[in-house]
């Protein structure tokens, strides 16, 4: 997911801040089992795949 998102930061204007979720209990127990997780202020836009319509809707929503 890393990979299909870098190459979108400078078009769509965002930060990616990566985090260990097995490195947290919390979000483990939360996303676990759906990493690669991607969420947005605390609401989850994709996992398992980058979905590039998600994420675009997801930014747009502020």
């Amino acid at each position: 997911m890393r990979a299909g998102l870098v190459p979108l930061q400078d078009e769509l204007g965002f930060r990616l801040e990566e985090v260990d979720v097995d490195a947290d209990p919390e979000l483990a127990r939360i996303y676990g089992h759906r990493v690669p997780v991607l969420v947005r202020d605390g609401v989850e836009i994709c996992h398992y795949f980058l979905d590039t319509d998600a994420l675009r809707l997801g930014l747009s929503q502020a």
